[in-house]
């Protein structure tokens, strides 16, 4: 089976469409929504939200964020504490 240039989906047999491209390349896409996206409207399938490279963008997005705030968790230093005369000294004073 063929998959999809724009959605990644996978096209049934005898279903979707081919366009050939001057250079030779071959673009099968499942439907003219999909065409029309990549050509007319000139998007990228990783700005629109139905395709699969959007998902796949999207979940890279989400883990390299967790695991960016993991890190910064790790690298904060352990908080100081400060022994029971000096906090008793301070409270005295105000």
């Amino acid at each position: 089976m063929v998959k999809s240039s724009f959605s990644g989906k996978e096209i049934p047999p005898g279903k979707g469409l081919m366009y050939v491209k001057k250079d030779g390349k071959i673009l099968w896409f499942m439907n003219r929504k999909e065409e029309k996206n990549m050509f007319k409207l000139g998007r990228k399938p990783r700005t629109v939200a139905w395709t699969e490279e959007h998902r796949k963008a999207k979940n890279q997005r989400i883990a390299m964020a967790t695991h960016s705030e993991e890190q910064k968790a790790a690298e904060k230093p352990a908080a100081k504490k400060t022994p029971a005369k000096k906090t008793a000294k301070k409270e005295a004073k105000k």
